[in-house]
C-alpha cells in the first residue's frame, strides 16, 4: 500500500508526509509545486496540476492505496469578487472531481479530503456542530461545499471518505492575513477590531491537521466529516492583547461598529477593492467556534497547541524572516513528537 497525497508539497500535505514517511511508509507527493524537503529523500514527487484530469490518471494509484487531496486555493492572497469563481473552483472543485474519478478508475476506495469550515457560513447555533447548516458565504466555502456533496455521491458506490473542516490554520511557512495585523503591532499603529473583540477567535495548527489525516487512515478512513479547531479559543481582545504585550508594542486595540464596518467593507468589494474576503469579515464578530468532540472520540485526535501560543509563534516567524535569522523550531516543540 501507498499513500498518495495530491497537495502533498503544500501547508498541511508536507507535515502529513514528513510524518507518514517518518512511521516508514511509502509516500508518493502529487504536486504542482516540489520544495527543498528533506523527507524527499526517502518520498516520490510526481509533478501533478490536480486541473488536468490525464495528469491526475497518470499518478500510479492502485486499488490498496490510501489517498489524500490536500491541494486547494484559499482565502489568501486576497483577490476580487469578479476573479473568485475562477480562482477557487478549478482545484478546489474540478480538482477534487478529478482526482475521485482517477481512484474509482483503478478501484481504489480511501479518501481523506480537506474542506474548510467557511461552508458553514453565519453561526446558526453554538458551538458548531458537524450537523451544522451549511451556507456558505462566498466562492470559496462554496466549492468546497461542492466537494463535500461529490464525496456523498461516491459514498455510495463504495468509496470511504474521511472530510476534515479545519478553522484558520497557522504553522510555520504561512501567514496569510496574519501578516497584515503583525505589520500594524509593529509599527504601534490601531489594531482594529470587527465588533467589540468579545467573542472568541479559533486557530487550529498545521501539525494537527496533518496528525488528523493520519489518524483517519489509522481508524479505517470512517466515513465522516469533523471539525478540527483548538480546544478552548480566548476572546479577540485577550488574543491581540497578548500578542502586542509580547511585541512590546504601544498598538492599542481599537473596537468598532460591527454593522458599519461591514457595510464599508461590502462597499469596497463591490468595487472591486476588497480589504477582507466576505467569508472573512461577515462572520468577524459572531461565535464561530467548532466542536470538535466527534474528532476526538473517533479518532482520538487532540489540538495540542493554544490559540495564544500559535499567534505569538506566527509573529516570531514574522519577525525573524523581517531580520533574516533563522525560524526556531522550539516554537513548535510538540510537533516533533
Amino acid at each position: 500500500m501507498k499513500h498518495v497525497i495530491f497537495g502533498g508539497d503544500g501547508f498541511v500535505g508536507r507535515h502529513l508526509a514528513a510524518q507518514l514517511v517518518k512511521d516508514g511508509e511509502e509516500v508518493i507527493v502529487a504536486d504542482i509545486a516540489r520544495s527543498d524537503l528533506p523527507h524527499y529523500q526517502h518520498s516520490t514527487h510526481l509533478t501533478t496540476d490536480v486541473t488536468d484530469a490525464a495528469a491526475v490518471r497518470a499518478v500510479p494509484i492502485t486499488a490498496d492505496d490510501m489517498v489524500y487531496n490536500l491541494s486547494a486555493k484559499m482565502l489568501s492572497p486576497i483577490v476580487t469578487r469578479a476573479e473568485r469563481h475562477a480562482f477557487f473552483w478549478p482545484v478546489n472543485y474540478d480538482g477534487t472531481k478529478n482526482i475521485m474519478e482517477a481512484m474509482d478508475e483503478v478501484g481504489a476506495s480511501k479518501l481523506v479530503h480537506y474542506t474548510t469550515d467557511m461552508i458553514y457560513g453565519h453561526t446558526y447555533t453554538y458551538p458548531q456542530k458537524e450537523d451544522h447548516p451549511a451556507n456558505p458565504l462566498g466562492e470559496y466555502g462554496l466549492s468546497k461545499l461542492k466537494t463535500e456533496e461529490l464525496a456523498a455521491q461516491w459514498r455510495t458506490r463504495g468509496m470511504r471518505v474521511s472530510l476534515f473542516r479545519p478553522r484558520l490554520i497557522i504553522g510555520p511557512g504561512r501567514l496569510g492575513i496574519l501578516e497584515k495585523l503583525f505589520k500594524l503591532v509593529d509599527m504601534n499603529l490601531p489594531v482594529p477590531m470587527i465588533g467589540s473583540g468579545a467573542n472568541p477567535y479559533q486557530f487550529i495548527s498545521v501539525f494537527d491537521c496533518a496528525q488528523a489525516a493520519r489518524l483517519a487512515w489509522k481508524a479505517g478512513v470512517p466515513n465522516e466529516a469533523y471539525n478540527l479547531g483548538s480546544d478552548n479559543p480566548p476572546p479577540v481582545r485577550k488574543l491581540l492583547g497578548d500578542l502586542v504585550k509580547h511585541a512590546g508594542s504601544k498598538s492599542m486595540l481599537l473596537p468598532t461598529p460591527a454593522f458599519a464596518v461591514k457595510r464599508t467593507l461590502d462597499f469596497l468589494d463591490w468595487l472591486n477593492m476588497p480589504i477582507m474576503d466576505p467569508e472573512q469579515y461577515l462572520i468577524a464578530d459572531e461565535m464561530c467556534i467548532l466542536d470538535c468532540s466527534k474528532a476526538k472520540r473517533d479518532l482520538g485526535w487532540e489540538a495540542r497547541f493554544r490559540d495564544e501560543d500559535m499567534l505569538i509563534a506566527a509573529y516570531s516567524e514574522y519577525r525573524a524572516k523581517k531580520e533574516g535569522r533563522p525560524v526556531k523550531p522550539s516554537l513548535f516543540p510538540q510537533a516533533a513528537e
